[in-house]
């Protein structure tokens, strides 16, 4: 959403859902306006959601996987991309269940795909990389997020 100042504020969540290997998932994103990119589940917060209820929810949307579980907080990462947004994206970790990733958004994923954390795509979308880059401690400190509200983790 843009402000009267032209500047865009976005708040988002990244979901890091690792398997019983450790591995990430992760999807090719496609969409018809963006260069190709390998992407973690997730989105915008929307009004009155928890990044962990957010996490769930997108989790489930573009993947199909419901029985993920629990959700944490692990990192937040703000960023300024392209000097006229204010982008604020928490990394939430689940672990995966049993239920195996689907493609739910065609016009958006071709595929999902798990990945060793050290040896991720280079060709990772943006708010992604950066997610990722400060929750494996490849760029400079974690910033820890602790829930105020009564229904987080």
């Amino acid at each position: 959403m843009k402000s009267a100042d032209g500047v865009q504020r976005v708040i988002g969540v990244g979901v890091v859902l690792t398997d019983p290997e450790g591995r990430i998932l992760l999807g090719e994103r496609i969409r018809a306006d963006e260069t190709p990119s390998w992407c973690l589940p997730g989105g915008a917060v929307e009004p009155g959601e928890s990044f962990e209820a957010a996490a769930v929810r997108e989790l489930a949307e573009e993947t199909g996987i419901t029985d993920a579980g629990p959700p944490r907080t692990a990192v937040i990462v703000l960023d300024h991309p392209g000097g006229t947004a204010i982008r604020v994206t928490a990394g939430v970790t689940m672990t995966a269940g049993s239920t195996p990733p689907v493609v739910t958004e065609p016009e958006v994923f071709a595929s999902w795909r798990w990945f060793p954390p050290d040896d991720l795509p280079e060709n990772l979308f943006p708010a992604t990389a950066h997610l990722l880059s400060r929750l494996l401690g490849q760029d400079g400190p974690t910033v820890l997020y602790a829930s105020a509200s009564s229904d987080g983790p």
